[in-house]
């Protein structure tokens, strides 16, 4: 028996397992580093020793020696590439100057790289560039934050995404001071590392005829093919770049590193394909989350009202770019208050410029803010629940305007009945099992709901096959699976009927993969294009279907029709039409669609985040001080869930993350030798199994009909924010001592 595809059995809310799991788990996704070419060599980077100085001379006489040994490149030797700044700032570069491999002889940091040696083997490469002595004068150097926040300045507003902090509102520090309850602390962050699984790497191959084919580890093809034509001087259609699988990035692969361009100039100077991975220790010196200084002040009245919010901030920056994270804005919106008073300084350090990480700028800022609102409530004897629900904001008042759909009140609500936050004793070390201290705490997490614009294309072909296509990302987050949710849903097919191909400059447009909003934006440009698409396949029904489809109406048609097996009905009881039959009375061999989707006038009107209200319980062995999450409840608002299953990976992951951010991750500087000294995974610690308890995800229900065609927020970054605060006051509620230095550490607390 012919089934026919149901209309009500939606795909979008299903959970379904990602369709590219198969690939991934079986080894037959390619990465960067893996796509074969004949003639491969390959190309290892030597480090600079220093923090800063000069390279007085580079002895390569050793390594050109080996037999295999093809080239070492150098700021002496390489060739020549574009000489202004503009050529070498990327679609989300910061102001100043971008870094130039090889640009000269001045050491910028520790781990700049200062040669390449090219071999036909890796371990012939790596062997030989050990051999590469570099003599350098060194000078000197700063990479303590703590050291230059006096000499803080205000950042260019030159980044993409980056919004200076707000004018003030009314006088915070004349209100602070007259507040019945307040706090007022210090707050710091480390800096951290992305540490995906997949490390950069490229495949550079050149043709005969001139042109390269570029197999990259990025988050968007286009802002590489962008750069490397411009950095190399070449024509669009020269540069192709491919990556269809992405190995974790986390923000890591927004902007070009500089394998990239060392790896080009190696395949253009020896006309041979080229492979450059970094190691686990170089990553180290290819961005991070910049270390911050933040203070918190906040005043409120005896009812828990606030009435001032201070928040201050020094981020680290290199000394050659003002790289910026938007910290400290989210403490204008988040809260009610009539006073606030937010500032943002950048610190110069002899450091890699740092790089956007999940969450950037809110990781950070929300921990500084959501500790601070646990500390008032403290200090209120006040259930740190009942300050925030008393405080919520039903306007976004820094840009004065309303919010497009806000369900927080729902995650306090729905995520302090999943926790059983009413059993929580607010004295601290007032709950125990056996041994353990027991603590609850819980914090609000907000993250920015955007939408970009993005091209799709869409082609239905005789077999009644759908083929979407656009040039965005998949890095881990499921964009294959659920663009194909979509795409079924708006064209009525079944999704295995549904292919979806992305990571290449060939296809259609698209924006970086990033800031939670591919959904919202390649998702959105999919579900127009194939709304569009089945508009013109009832067309063609009415005018080449034959008379029992000649005086239907066409609108109606499009909403009816369903498509299987390459057939056309509107209802199981009336006749089918193929689609190839229909196709060649048309003259045409397939159906094509393209859309290119931008924002709405309409959200203009609009503030647009994600919401969430985290709950943590903590334990905290009295002896030994050692701290165990018990269990995490992440309650999220983020609009229409596409996908349930990788939905909620996306939040556990985020969780774990943010665990990490609070327990373990912290980049320990040498300052005498300016160099990241843990720069491998056994003492750069991260969560592993054995650190994560129990992880319940749920969401709850929010209707946005502003936001974007689809209503979906995106979840890719709000599972991280607040959770470090909420991990924080857990602990403070079990051992009644308030860390506010990240990591929480042993030696913190006994």
């Amino acid at each position: 028996m012919t089934t026919v595809f149901d209309k009500s059995v939606t795909h979008i809310g299903a959970p379904l397992s990602r369709l590219d799991g198969r690939s991934k788990v079986t080894g037959a996704a390619r990465y960067a580093a893996e796509f074969p070419a004949a003639g491969l060599v390959y190309g290892v980077v030597v480090n600079a020793p220093v923090a800063r100085g000069e390279i007085l001379a580079i002895d390569a006489t050793a390594a050109r020696a080996m037999p295999g040994v093809l080239t070492v490149l150098t700021h002496e030797n390489r060739p020549e590439l574009a000489d202004d700044d503009a050529a070498w700032k990327d679609q989300v570069a910061p102001g100043g100057t971008p870094l130039r491999p090889l640009g000269d002889a001045h050491i910028r940091f520790a781990g700049q790289p200062v040669a390449m040696v090219v071999a036909e083997t890796l371990e012939l490469a790596s062997h030989a560039a050990r051999l590469v002595r570099v003599r350098c004068r060194s000078q000197p150097h700063q990479t303590e934050l703590a050291s230059v926040v006096k000499d803080a300045v205000v950042p260019s507003n030159e980044k993409a995404g980056f919004e200076p902090p707000p004018a003030p509102r009314g006088n915070a520090y004349e209100a602070l001071a007259h507040a019945e309850a307040h706090t007022d602390a210090f707050y710091s962050t480390p800096m951290e590392y992305h540490q995906p699984v997949e490390m950069h790497g490229c495949t550079v191959v050149p043709s005969a005829d001139g042109r390269y084919t570029v197999y990259e580890k990025t988050q968007g093809v286009g802002n590489t093919q962008q750069y490397l034509m411009k950095v190399f001087g070449l024509a669009r259609e020269r540069v192709r770049v491919v990556s269809p699988f992405v190995g974790g990035a986390f923000g890591a692969g927004l902007r070009p590193q500089y394998h990239l361009p060392l790896a080009m100039m190696a395949a253009r100077v020896l006309r041979r394909p080229v492979r450059v991975t970094l190691t686990r220790a170089q990553m180290f010196a290819s961005g991070h989350r910049p270390a911050t200084i933040q203070h918190v002040a906040l005043g409120a009245r005896r009812d828990g009202q606030l009435q001032a919010v201070i928040h201050e901030a020094v981020g680290e920056t290199s000394q050659f770019e003002d790289f910026t994270d938007v910290v400290v804005n989210w403490a204008g919106q988040l809260y009610r208050a009539e006073h606030v008073q937010l500032g943002y300084k950048v610190g110069r350090l002899d450091l890699p410029t740092p790089a956007d990480m999940r969450a950037p700028g809110a990781a950070q800022g929300l921990f500084a803010l959501e500790s601070a609102m646990d500390e008032l409530a403290v200090a209120l004897q006040m259930d740190p629940l009942e300050l925030r629900i008393r405080n919520y904001a039903d306007e976004d008042a820094s840009k004065r305007r309303p919010w497009s759909s806000k369900a927080l009140l729902d995650c306090y609500a729905q995520g302090a009945e999943r926790f059983g936050w009413g059993a929580r004793i607010a004295t601290p070390r007032a709950m125990r099992n056996g041994h353990e201290l027991v603590g609850f705490g819980m914090a609000t997490g907000m993250w920015d709901a955007m939408q970009n614009e993005a091209s799709v294309r869409a082609v239905l072909d005789a077999d009644g096959r759908l083929a979407l296509a656009s040039a965005t990302a998949d890095i881990g987050t499921g964009t294959y699976t659920a663009i194909s949710q979509i795409a079924a849903d708006a064209f009525h097919l079944p999704i295995t009927d549904v292919h979806f191909t992305l990571g290449d400059t060939s296809l259609p447009p698209a924006p970086i993969e990033g800031g939670s909003w591919t959904i919202s934006s390649v998702g959105s440009a999919a579900s127009v294009a194939c709304s569009r698409l089945r508009a013109r396949l009832a067309q063609l029904i009415v005018a080449h279907g034959g008379a029992r489809f000649a005086n239907l109406d066409a609108d109606a048609l499009s909403e009816a029709l369903v498509i299987e097996r390459g057939e056309v009905t509107v209802a199981p009881d009336r006749p089918r039409i193929g689609i190839a039959a229909l196709l060649a009375s048309a003259g045409m061999k397939t159906l094509e669609e393209q859309v290119t989707l931008k924002p709405e006038e309409l959200q203009r009107r609009y503030s647009m985040a994600t919401h969430s209200a985290v709950f943590v319980e903590a334990r905290v062995d009295e002896s030994l001080g050692t701290i165990r999450i018990a269990r995490v409840v992440s309650a999220i608002a983020a609009g229409r869930i596409v996908n349930p299953k990788t939905a909620a990976n996306q939040i556990a992951g985020g969780v774990v993350w943010g665990i990490g951010m609070a327990l373990h991750e912290h980049a320990q500087v040498d300052h005498t030798l300016g160099r990241v000294m843990n720069h491998n995974l056994a003492e750069y610690h991260i969560p592993v199994n054995a650190d994560i308890g129990e992880i319940d995800v749920l969401f709850v229900d929010e209707q946005d009909d502003v936001v974007n065609p689809l209503g979906a927020k995106g979840v890719g970054e709000i599972g991280v924010v607040g959770v470090a605060a909420a991990v924080a006051n857990a602990i403070f509620n079990a051992t009644g001592k308030r860390v506010r230095d990240l990591p929480i550490t042993l030696d913190k607390l006994l």
